[in-house]
Protein backbone atom coordinates (compact mmCIF):
# COMPACT_ATOMS: atom_id res chain seq x y z
CA UNK A 1 0.00 0.00 0.00
CA UNK A 2 1.92 3.43 -0.89
CA UNK A 3 1.27 6.02 0.87
CA UNK A 4 3.41 9.74 0.63
CA UNK A 5 5.01 11.78 3.29
CA UNK A 6 5.11 15.55 2.81
CA UNK A 7 7.49 17.45 4.43
CA UNK A 8 7.46 21.21 4.28
CA UNK A 9 9.81 24.39 4.51
CA UNK A 10 8.22 28.05 5.04
CA UNK A 11 10.43 30.39 3.83
CA UNK A 12 9.11 33.62 4.35
CA UNK A 13 5.32 33.23 2.73
CA UNK A 14 5.86 30.89 0.26
CA UNK A 15 4.88 27.16 1.48
CA UNK A 16 7.18 24.82 -0.20
CA UNK A 17 6.24 21.02 -0.10
CA UNK A 18 8.24 18.25 -1.18
CA UNK A 19 6.96 14.84 -1.33
CA UNK A 20 8.80 11.86 -0.13
CA UNK A 21 7.22 7.95 -0.56
CA UNK A 22 5.85 6.68 2.35
CA UNK A 23 4.57 3.27 2.56
CA UNK A 24 3.09 1.61 5.16
CA UNK A 25 3.00 -2.57 5.17
CA UNK A 26 2.35 -4.84 7.67
CA UNK A 27 3.84 -4.60 11.03
CA UNK A 28 6.03 -6.60 12.60
CA UNK A 29 3.53 -8.22 14.18
CA UNK A 30 0.88 -8.81 11.42
CA UNK A 31 3.89 -10.30 9.92
CA UNK A 32 4.98 -12.65 12.28
CA UNK A 33 1.28 -14.28 13.19
CA UNK A 34 0.64 -14.81 9.58
CA UNK A 35 3.63 -16.93 10.04
CA UNK A 36 2.69 -18.62 13.12
CA UNK A 37 5.49 -17.20 14.96
CA UNK A 38 3.98 -14.30 17.03
CA UNK A 39 2.64 -16.12 20.02
CA UNK A 40 5.85 -18.28 20.42
CA UNK A 41 8.02 -15.36 20.10
CA UNK A 42 5.76 -13.11 22.63
CA UNK A 43 6.04 -15.66 25.33
CA UNK A 44 9.98 -15.58 25.15
CA UNK A 45 9.67 -11.80 24.66
CA UNK A 46 7.10 -10.32 27.02
CA UNK A 47 5.23 -7.53 24.75
CA UNK A 48 6.03 -4.39 26.88
CA UNK A 49 4.47 -1.62 24.72
CA UNK A 50 5.31 1.15 27.16
CA UNK A 51 8.84 0.33 27.19
CA UNK A 52 10.24 3.12 25.59
CA UNK A 53 8.79 5.22 28.32
CA UNK A 54 10.56 3.92 30.82
CA UNK A 55 14.22 5.29 31.71
CA UNK A 56 14.29 2.67 34.87
CA UNK A 57 15.77 0.19 32.72
CA UNK A 58 19.35 -0.65 31.40
CA UNK A 59 20.68 3.17 32.62
CA UNK A 60 19.35 3.96 28.96
CA UNK A 61 16.28 6.08 27.96
CA UNK A 62 13.72 3.69 26.60
CA UNK A 63 12.37 3.93 23.15
CA UNK A 64 10.00 2.28 20.47
CA UNK A 65 7.33 -0.15 20.91
CA UNK A 66 8.53 -3.22 19.79
CA UNK A 67 6.72 -5.34 17.43
CA UNK A 68 4.21 -2.69 15.68
CA UNK A 69 5.68 -0.35 13.72
CA UNK A 70 4.38 0.24 10.28
CA UNK A 71 4.82 3.80 8.70
CA UNK A 72 8.19 4.39 7.02
CA UNK A 73 9.36 7.05 4.49
CA UNK A 74 13.00 7.50 2.81
CA UNK A 75 16.14 9.55 3.77
CA UNK A 76 19.95 9.64 3.28
CA UNK A 77 22.68 9.85 4.58
CA UNK A 78 26.10 10.65 3.54
CA UNK A 79 27.83 11.63 0.36
CA UNK A 80 27.29 10.70 -1.67
CA UNK A 81 23.71 10.16 -0.01
CA UNK A 82 22.92 6.58 0.96
CA UNK A 83 18.55 5.59 1.16
CA UNK A 84 17.42 4.43 4.38
CA UNK A 85 14.00 3.70 5.26
CA UNK A 86 13.02 5.11 8.76
CA UNK A 87 9.88 4.88 10.69
CA UNK A 88 8.91 8.65 12.10
CA UNK A 89 8.69 8.40 15.49
CA UNK A 90 6.68 10.74 18.08
CA UNK A 91 7.59 8.51 20.55
CA UNK A 92 11.20 8.70 20.74
CA UNK A 93 13.91 11.27 20.05
CA UNK A 94 17.04 9.78 18.29
CA UNK A 95 18.04 8.74 14.41
CA UNK A 96 19.86 5.45 13.75
CA UNK A 97 20.14 3.39 11.25
CA UNK A 98 22.16 -0.48 10.50
CA UNK A 99 25.43 -0.16 9.73
CA UNK A 100 28.19 -2.94 7.79
CA UNK A 101 29.85 -2.91 11.16
CA UNK A 102 26.37 -4.83 12.23
CA UNK A 103 26.90 -8.94 12.21
CA UNK A 104 22.77 -9.53 14.18
CA UNK A 105 20.84 -11.36 11.73
CA UNK A 106 18.57 -8.58 11.97
CA UNK A 107 20.54 -6.27 9.63
CA UNK A 108 21.23 -8.71 7.22
CA UNK A 109 17.74 -7.89 5.42
CA UNK A 110 18.42 -4.16 5.54
CA UNK A 111 20.26 -0.97 4.06
CA UNK A 112 23.27 -0.92 6.09
CA UNK A 113 25.53 2.36 5.93
CA UNK A 114 28.60 2.75 5.28
CA UNK A 115 31.08 5.40 6.96
CA UNK A 116 34.00 4.94 4.39
CA UNK A 117 32.22 5.25 1.47
CA UNK A 118 30.89 9.10 2.30
CA UNK A 119 33.11 12.15 2.77
CA UNK A 120 31.25 14.06 5.04
CA UNK A 121 31.35 11.23 7.87
CA UNK A 122 32.52 11.93 11.04
CA UNK A 123 32.81 9.66 14.14
CA UNK A 124 32.06 10.96 17.67
CA UNK A 125 34.20 8.14 19.19
CA UNK A 126 30.86 7.56 21.37
CA UNK A 127 28.43 4.66 21.99
CA UNK A 128 24.90 4.22 21.64
CA UNK A 129 22.56 1.55 23.70
CA UNK A 130 18.58 1.91 23.46
CA UNK A 131 16.59 -0.31 24.74
CA UNK A 132 13.32 -1.90 23.56
CA UNK A 133 10.75 -4.20 24.50
CA UNK A 134 12.69 -7.39 23.24
CA UNK A 135 15.74 -6.43 22.85
CA UNK A 136 18.15 -3.44 22.15
CA UNK A 137 19.98 -1.92 19.39
CA UNK A 138 23.55 -0.89 20.31
CA UNK A 139 26.21 0.75 18.25
CA UNK A 140 28.08 4.11 17.68
CA UNK A 141 27.50 7.34 17.11
CA UNK A 142 28.65 10.26 14.08
CA UNK A 143 27.98 13.33 12.13
CA UNK A 144 26.85 13.12 8.49
CA UNK A 145 24.80 15.04 6.31
CA UNK A 146 21.03 14.48 6.23
CA UNK A 147 18.67 14.77 3.53
CA UNK A 148 14.71 14.61 4.02
CA UNK A 149 12.43 15.20 0.68
CA UNK A 150 14.85 17.49 -0.55
CA UNK A 151 15.57 19.45 2.69
CA UNK A 152 19.27 19.07 3.82
CA UNK A 153 19.79 19.21 7.99
CA UNK A 154 23.95 19.56 7.87
CA UNK A 155 26.24 17.74 10.32
CA UNK A 156 22.91 15.26 11.88
CA UNK A 157 24.28 13.38 14.55
CA UNK A 158 23.07 9.88 14.46
CA UNK A 159 23.50 6.63 15.32
CA UNK A 160 25.02 3.72 13.61
CA UNK A 161 23.61 0.11 15.02
CA UNK A 162 26.79 -2.69 15.73
CA UNK A 163 23.98 -5.14 17.28
CA UNK A 164 19.91 -5.14 16.78
CA UNK A 165 17.27 -6.99 18.68
CA UNK A 166 16.20 -10.29 16.59
CA UNK A 167 12.51 -8.76 16.15
CA UNK A 168 13.99 -5.88 14.05
CA UNK A 169 14.62 -8.58 11.38
CA UNK A 170 10.76 -8.19 11.01
CA UNK A 171 10.55 -4.94 10.67
CA UNK A 172 9.85 -3.21 7.06
CA UNK A 173 11.83 0.06 7.86
CA UNK A 174 15.56 -0.11 8.03
CA UNK A 175 15.76 2.17 11.36
CA UNK A 176 13.91 5.20 13.16
CA UNK A 177 13.89 8.37 12.79
CA UNK A 178 12.43 10.33 16.46
CA UNK A 179 10.62 13.19 16.45
CA UNK A 180 9.91 13.71 20.44
CA UNK A 181 11.65 16.35 22.58
CA UNK A 182 15.40 16.70 22.71
CA UNK A 183 15.47 16.32 26.37
CA UNK A 184 14.85 12.22 26.10
CA UNK A 185 17.30 11.67 23.48
CA UNK A 186 19.97 9.16 24.44
CA UNK A 187 23.39 10.54 24.92
CA UNK A 188 22.20 14.14 24.49
CA UNK A 189 21.97 13.83 20.67
CA UNK A 190 20.20 16.81 19.53
CA UNK A 191 17.91 15.97 17.23
CA UNK A 192 16.28 16.15 13.56
CA UNK A 193 13.80 18.44 13.63
CA UNK A 194 15.42 21.11 16.57
CA UNK A 195 18.43 20.97 13.85
CA UNK A 196 15.86 21.96 10.95
CA UNK A 197 14.42 24.51 12.99
CA UNK A 198 18.43 25.90 14.17
CA UNK A 199 19.78 25.40 10.62
CA UNK A 200 17.00 27.58 9.00
CA UNK A 201 15.67 24.60 6.86
CA UNK A 202 11.87 25.32 8.30
CA UNK A 203 10.77 28.49 9.92
CA UNK A 204 8.47 27.40 12.63
CA UNK A 205 9.01 24.80 15.35
CA UNK A 206 6.06 22.32 14.76
CA UNK A 207 5.06 19.78 12.57
CA UNK A 208 1.55 18.11 11.25
CA UNK A 209 0.93 14.53 10.58
CA UNK A 210 -2.00 12.64 8.36
CA UNK A 211 -2.38 9.39 8.71
CA UNK A 212 -4.23 7.90 5.94
CA UNK A 213 -7.46 6.00 6.44
CA UNK A 214 -7.51 4.59 2.62
CA UNK A 215 -4.51 3.09 0.98
CA UNK A 216 -5.83 4.90 -2.04
CA UNK A 217 -4.77 8.28 -0.58
CA UNK A 218 -1.25 9.44 0.80
CA UNK A 219 -0.55 9.79 4.21
CA UNK A 220 2.01 12.95 5.14
CA UNK A 221 3.87 14.57 7.62
CA UNK A 222 4.49 18.39 7.13
CA UNK A 223 7.49 19.74 8.70
CA UNK A 224 7.11 23.73 9.55
CA UNK A 225 3.42 23.61 8.68
CA UNK A 226 0.07 21.70 8.51
CA UNK A 227 -2.48 21.40 5.69
CA UNK A 228 -5.97 22.49 6.53
CA UNK A 229 -7.42 20.32 3.29
CA UNK A 230 -7.11 17.55 5.34
CA UNK A 231 -9.70 18.04 8.07
CA UNK A 232 -13.08 19.44 8.85
CA UNK A 233 -13.99 22.60 11.73
CA UNK A 234 -11.31 24.17 14.04
CA UNK A 235 -8.23 22.65 15.52
CA UNK A 236 -8.37 21.49 19.25
CA UNK A 237 -5.22 22.82 21.18
CA UNK A 238 -3.90 20.44 24.19
CA UNK A 239 -1.50 21.53 26.07
CA UNK A 240 1.26 19.21 27.15
CA UNK A 241 1.92 17.71 30.78
CA UNK A 242 5.60 16.82 29.58
CA UNK A 243 7.57 18.30 27.10
CA UNK A 244 9.48 15.22 26.92
CA UNK A 245 7.19 12.86 24.24
CA UNK A 246 4.03 14.25 23.64
CA UNK A 247 2.30 13.65 26.68
CA UNK A 248 -1.04 14.92 27.52
CA UNK A 249 -3.13 14.56 30.20
CA UNK A 250 -7.10 12.75 29.64
CA UNK A 251 -9.82 13.26 31.81
CA UNK A 252 -11.48 9.96 31.30
CA UNK A 253 -12.47 7.24 28.63
CA UNK A 254 -16.00 6.16 27.87
CA UNK A 255 -18.53 4.01 26.16
CA UNK A 256 -21.65 4.67 24.82
CA UNK A 257 -21.46 7.88 27.64
CA UNK A 258 -20.36 5.43 30.61
CA UNK A 259 -16.46 5.73 32.18
CA UNK A 260 -14.36 2.49 31.19
CA UNK A 261 -11.15 3.53 31.73
CA UNK A 262 -8.89 6.59 32.90
CA UNK A 263 -11.96 7.53 35.77
CA UNK A 264 -9.60 9.74 37.64
CA UNK A 265 -7.93 11.16 34.89
CA UNK A 266 -4.33 9.85 33.08
CA UNK A 267 -1.49 10.76 31.29
CA UNK A 268 -1.06 9.98 27.58
CA UNK A 269 1.34 9.48 25.29
CA UNK A 270 0.87 10.71 20.95
CA UNK A 271 2.92 8.75 19.75
CA UNK A 272 3.23 7.59 15.66
CA UNK A 273 5.64 5.11 16.52
CA UNK A 274 2.84 2.47 18.04
CA UNK A 275 0.02 0.78 15.79
CA UNK A 276 -2.72 0.26 18.13
CA UNK A 277 -3.66 2.11 21.39
CA UNK A 278 -2.24 0.44 24.65
CA UNK A 279 -3.03 1.49 28.18
CA UNK A 280 -3.51 -0.16 31.48
CA UNK A 281 -7.16 -0.93 31.61
CA UNK A 282 -7.61 -1.63 28.31
CA UNK A 283 -9.47 -4.89 29.32
CA UNK A 284 -12.46 -2.87 30.18
CA UNK A 285 -12.82 -1.27 27.24
CA UNK A 286 -12.84 -4.65 25.17
CA UNK A 287 -15.59 -5.61 28.16
CA UNK A 288 -17.59 -2.58 27.24
CA UNK A 289 -17.54 -2.82 23.11
CA UNK A 290 -18.37 -7.17 23.24
CA UNK A 291 -14.57 -7.95 22.77
CA UNK A 292 -13.73 -11.41 24.58
CA UNK A 293 -10.05 -11.18 25.29
CA UNK A 294 -10.07 -8.65 22.48
CA UNK A 295 -11.54 -10.88 19.68
CA UNK A 296 -15.09 -9.70 17.74
CA UNK A 297 -17.05 -11.58 15.45
CA UNK A 298 -15.87 -9.84 12.02
CA UNK A 299 -19.88 -9.92 10.93
CA UNK A 300 -19.74 -7.24 14.03
CA UNK A 301 -18.21 -4.64 13.56
CA UNK A 302 -20.69 -2.27 12.32
CA UNK A 303 -22.56 -2.50 15.25
CA UNK A 304 -19.55 -2.72 17.91
CA UNK A 305 -20.07 1.37 19.67
CA UNK A 306 -17.57 3.65 19.51
CA UNK A 307 -14.44 4.46 22.12
CA UNK A 308 -14.46 8.29 23.10
CA UNK A 309 -11.20 10.03 24.29
CA UNK A 310 -11.95 12.91 26.70
CA UNK A 311 -9.05 15.33 26.47
CA UNK A 312 -8.81 18.88 27.33
CA UNK A 313 -12.45 19.36 27.48
CA UNK A 314 -12.81 17.81 24.34
CA UNK A 315 -14.67 14.56 23.17
CA UNK A 316 -12.51 12.74 20.41
CA UNK A 317 -14.26 9.52 19.35
CA UNK A 318 -12.69 6.32 17.54
CA UNK A 319 -15.37 4.00 15.70
CA UNK A 320 -15.26 0.42 15.41
CA UNK A 321 -14.57 0.39 11.95
CA UNK A 322 -11.17 2.27 12.83
CA UNK A 323 -10.35 0.31 15.93
CA UNK A 324 -10.95 -3.30 14.73
CA UNK A 325 -8.32 -4.99 13.33
CA UNK A 326 -8.18 -7.91 10.79
CA UNK A 327 -5.51 -10.59 10.72
CA UNK A 328 -5.82 -13.61 7.83
CA UNK A 329 -4.39 -15.59 10.81
CA UNK A 330 -6.78 -14.48 13.92
CA UNK A 331 -9.69 -12.69 12.22
CA UNK A 332 -11.17 -9.87 13.91
CA UNK A 333 -9.78 -7.86 16.79
CA UNK A 334 -9.40 -4.75 18.75
CA UNK A 335 -6.36 -2.64 18.28
CA UNK A 336 -6.41 -2.12 22.13
CA UNK A 337 -3.63 -3.36 23.81
CA UNK A 338 -2.74 -3.91 27.24
CA UNK A 339 0.14 -2.33 28.61
CA UNK A 340 2.41 -4.41 31.25
CA UNK A 341 5.41 -1.58 32.56
CA UNK A 342 6.29 -1.65 36.13
CA UNK A 343 8.72 1.68 35.50
CA UNK A 344 8.11 4.93 34.38
CA UNK A 345 5.96 3.62 31.75
CA UNK A 346 2.90 2.12 34.40
CA UNK A 347 -0.13 4.41 33.43
CA UNK A 348 0.59 5.45 30.14
CA UNK A 349 -1.46 5.30 27.99
CA UNK A 350 -0.19 5.27 24.44
CA UNK A 351 -2.41 7.03 22.04
CA UNK A 352 -1.05 5.44 19.01
CA UNK A 353 -1.80 4.90 15.08
CA UNK A 354 -5.56 3.57 15.73
CA UNK A 355 -6.08 7.08 17.27
CA UNK A 356 -4.18 9.37 14.53
CA UNK A 357 -5.67 7.58 11.30
CA UNK A 358 -9.05 9.62 13.22
CA UNK A 359 -7.62 12.73 13.86
CA UNK A 360 -5.33 14.89 11.98
CA UNK A 361 -1.93 15.75 14.39
CA UNK A 362 -0.11 19.03 15.03
CA UNK A 363 2.83 18.60 17.08
CA UNK A 364 3.65 22.28 18.15
CA UNK A 365 7.24 22.86 19.76
CA UNK A 366 6.29 26.24 19.72
CA UNK A 367 3.70 26.38 22.08
CA UNK A 368 4.36 22.75 23.70
CA UNK A 369 1.06 21.84 22.81
CA UNK A 370 -0.60 19.29 20.10
CA UNK A 371 -3.56 19.95 17.83
CA UNK A 372 -6.49 17.89 16.87
CA UNK A 373 -9.21 17.88 14.12
CA UNK A 374 -10.97 15.35 12.40
CA UNK A 375 -10.17 14.34 9.27
CA UNK A 376 -12.30 14.83 5.95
Amino acid sequence: MKLAIILCAMVALSHCLVRVPLIKHKTVRESMEEKGMWEEFRRRFPYRPTSKFDSSLFGAEQMTNDADLAYYGVISLGTPPQSFKVVFDTGSANLWVPSIFCNSPACGNHQKFDPYKSSTFRSSGKGLSIQYGTGSMMGSLGWDNLEVGGLTVQQQEFGYSQSEANFMYYMKADGILGLAYGSIAVEGVPTVFDNMVQQGVIQNDYFSVYLSRSPDTGSEVVFGGYDPDHYNGDLVWVPLSSETYWQITMESITVNGQVVACNSGCQAIVDTGTSLIVGPEVTNINNAVGASNGAVNCNDIASLPGVTFNINGNSFTIPSSAYVRQSQTYGCSTGFENSFSNGVGAGLWILGDVFIREYYTIFNMRDNSVGFASLR
